[in-house]
């Protein structure tokens, strides 16, 4: 794989640790700011409405310049959201950095996600894109719980801090890394024919299916710590080590993808959506169980991802004649559901389930996957 994929990265790193480093600080952040942790879950849901909307604009916006010319700036947008962020005492003023920062963050990755399908040839695309979503799963593995660590050493904001630093390499990776474009600007199809591409029911059709796993996927995973510290019975030590398993599991997920993905992605879909359906109702069942919980939050994570990274692969795919928005559709859709999960989510921690119900809410997310996934007809030919 080309050098520059491993610098978008380590820029998606970053951004990663920023979108998935509330599920281990909600608790801290509600109770310093006065908010219920329902409430302070908005946070989550506010980051990935604005990568909804940011995904499409950014790329339009874009369409005439070089990854290289437009990457740099949204990372830099980026980091001054969370110096706001890290300085700031209102919760709606928090809400504004989240949906900020998401808005430089949907624009990044949607570039991002074109330029690395453009730097290597159409059958290697699903490689291409495991090694940029790759940057997401470390940041589950290290940056994630390393933002819940410095959390409990040092209060929530030292996290958006660190977040802002891991900005700077990251600029200067992306500059230094990405070719400077030759002065011949590419031929592009009309930006009409391109949007015309979403008239495509297969198209429209992987792109709830990857909306439906990540709702599930954000779900869960934004309020493990509650479930962690309350069902469980586990000590606020032992959040970052659970987020630890389920970024290790992501990392093997989308491990899976890259080698799958492209080639056979029906069967990674047709096994991996059927042991999700199992996976997120065994949680719910055993959650009293400590050591349940930390084998079946790795296996979860293995299982979303995989699942999740071959959605995004098949919208890539499947957009092929929108070579400068088919990243966008894939951001775009899969933070619709990472809008939906949490939402639901949330509402389900005040019923009677407490802090099973967001696993429950998954389980019935992947049920509805399930049911529609004969109909996409995954890795057939269109």
């Amino acid at each position: 794989m080309p050098l520059p994929l491993y610098l978008l990265a380590l820029a998606v790193f970053a951004m990663g640790t920023s979108e998935f480093m509330l599920a281990g600080l909600l608790p801290d952040i509600a109770a310093e700011l006065g908010v219920p942790v329902g409430t302070a879950g908005l946070l989550t849901a506010a980051f990935a409405a604005g990568m909804v909307v940011g995904a499409p604009l950014t790329a339009v916006l874009a369409r005439g310049r070089s990854g290289r010319s437009g990457l740099p700036g949204l990372v830099l947008v980026f980091l001054a959201a969370h110096v706001l962020a890290a300085t700031t005492t209102s919760f709606p003023v928090l809400l504004a950095t989240r949906v900020a920062a998401a808005l430089a963050n949907a624009g990044f990755l949607a570039v991002a996600l074109t330029t690395a399908a453009a730097l290597v040839p159409p059958e290697r695309k699903g490689r291409a894109l495991a090694v940029l979503l790759s940057g997401t799963t470390v940041a589950t593995i290290a940056g994630v719980p390393g933002g819940a660590l410095l959390g409990a050493l040092l209060g929530w904001r030292a996290a958006f801090w660190a977040v802002a630093v891991l900005c700077l390499p990251a600029v200067l990776g992306v500059l230094r890394g990405l070719p400077v474009p030759d002065g011949e600007r590419a031929v592009r199809p009309a930006l009409r024919a391109e949007l015309a591409r979403l008239r495509r029911p297969r198209l429209l059709l992987v792109m709830l299916l990857g909306a439906l796993v990540n709702a599930a996927t954000f779900g869960s995973f934004t309020f493990l710590a509650p479930l962690v510290t309350g069902t469980a019975r586990l000590g606020a030590v032992w959040v970052p080590v659970v987020l630890v398993l389920f970024g290790a599991g992501s990392f093997a997920g989308v491990g899976i993808a890259g080698r799958l993905a492209d080639r056979r992605p029906g069967p990674v879909l047709s096994a991996g959506a059927p042991l999700l359906l199992v996976g997120w109702p065994a949680l719910a069942l055993f959650a009293a169980w400590p050591a349940a919980v930390l084998v079946l939050v790795f296996v979860l994570g293995t299982l979303s991802f995989a699942v999740g990274a071959t959605l995004i692969t098949r919208v890539m795919h499947e957009a092929d004649g929108a070579p400068t928005l088919a990243g966008a559709y894939a951001t775009a859709a899969l933070n619709t559901g990472a809008v939906l999960g949490p939402l639901l989510a949330g509402l389900a921690l005040g019923t009677a389930a407490g802090d099973r119900g967001p696993l429950w809410v998954s389980a019935a997310l992947v049920a509805v996957v399930l049911l529609l996934l004969p109909t996409a007809r995954v890795g057939s030919p269109a």
